[in-house]
């Protein structure tokens, strides 16, 4: 059965106006009839705010965990991925942007319930679903649905996301979320303002909430932009801020922007770019710095912050050496690392492969 793919929402309420105000992010669309929000996916209709992509998807795929980039949370398992379309930013370097950024719900040839989903994942042998290429937070409902049925198989919920959402929400959708990347574009307002259309503070927000108020494994991850968000002062800010509000055992992802969008005149960032950031934010307390998109082995590498003993090795997103207990703590020195660790890593590799739901028989 194919799934309902226009459902009711719960954050919105009516304005003096006339018009609707969809309360699920800082953006506070104020609509009338028949209008879209920014996200596109969400709109008025009938008086009241709808979802129109439920059980929709651009395509499914099965990913190692360390490319959501996850490198606590189940090393080296597959992990199903999937994302809608629309998002809630409107970052000019975005590298989905031919999702995030579309407005033909066409594109979204791909249907499957929850509980489709949660039986594929299961089916191939997925330890968990991450909603990504586009932010999750716009197709609330939909991915709180998935992470539910998921749970029933024991299959974990991951979300890739800006963190861009309000209060309310934000509560009910981390009541679901096993793990969290968390894309923290910059440090500063000047830049959320000009390049994503949006703003920090709600960000920072995110992240304090998630890291204090829940049991959802958090990473982070900074796409650096040559000459946008990488000087040296802003690497400084950032990392203070993470090793000050959060603590130094978050991990933190450096990865590299290649031009894309409507930032094709900028040129791709540089290793030596990614180990300055690394460098700095080690400087700062952090304990667990990583590199990504260019190969980088020490960058790759997890080390354990006591003995500095390499307890993972890594060649792209393929595990090469570990040297973790059943319980995760270096067996040189007996130090727990931070995250969600099993007896034995997984065997996934750095294969990427698109699959098919069959709604049929799955």
């Amino acid at each position: 059965m194919k799934p309902e793919t226009s459902v009711p929402t719960q954050y919105w309420h009516r304005l003096d106006n006339g018009k609707v105000q969809c309360d699920l992010c800082p953006r506070f669309c104020q609509l009338n009839e028949g209008q879209r929000g920014l996200c596109f996916v969400r709109g008025r209709e009938q008086g009241e705010i709808r979802l129109f992509s439920y059980g929709r998807s651009s395509g499914f795929c099965i990913d190692p965990i360390e490319k959501k980039p996850l490198n606590h949370f189940l090393p080296g398992t597959p992990v199903l991925s999937f994302g809608t379309a629309g998002c809630n930013l409107a970052c000019k370097f975005c590298q989905n942007w031919d999702i995030s950024r579309s407005r033909e719900t066409d594109r979204l040839c791909d249907q499957a319930s929850p509980s489709d989903l949660a039986a594929a994942a299961a089916h191939h042998g997925c330890r968990s679903i991450a909603f990504t290429y586009n932010d999750p937070v716009i197709f609330h409902e939909y991915a709180i649905d998935i992470a539910r049925a998921c749970h029933e198989q024991s299959i974990r919920s991951v979300a890739v996301t800006a963190g861009y959402v309000c209060p309310e929400p934000r509560k009910e959708f981390y009541t679901v979320m096993d793990a969290a990347n968390l894309d923290l574009k910059a440090f500063s307002e000047r830049f959320y303002e000009k390049i994503c259309g949006g703003q920090l503070q709600p960000v920072l927000d995110t992240l304090e909430y998630i890291y204090h108020e829940t049991s959802t494994w958090l990473e982070i991850t900074t796409l650096l932009i040559p000459g946008e968000n990488d000087s040296d002062t802003e690497l400084e800010a950032l990392s203070h801020w993470i090793f000050t509000h959060l603590g130094a055992d978050v991990p933190l992802h450096f990865t590299a922007f290649h031009p894309d969008w409507k930032m094709l005149d900028y040129p791709a960032t540089p290793i030596e770019t990614l180990r300055r950031a690394r460098q700095i934010a080690l400087e700062q307390g952090l304990h667990f710095v990583y590199t990504g998109n260019l190969p980088d082995p020490e960058g790759n590498t997890t080390w354990c912050p006591q003995c500095a003993s390499a307890v993972i090795c890594r060649d792209g997103y393929r595990i090469t050496e570990w040297n973790l207990t059943a319980d995760g703590c270096c067996t040189q020195c007996q130090y727990r690392i931070p995250g969600v660790f099993e007896a034995d890593h997984g065997h996934w590799g750095s294969c990427r492969l698109p699959i098919r739901i069959d709604t049929e028989a799955v």
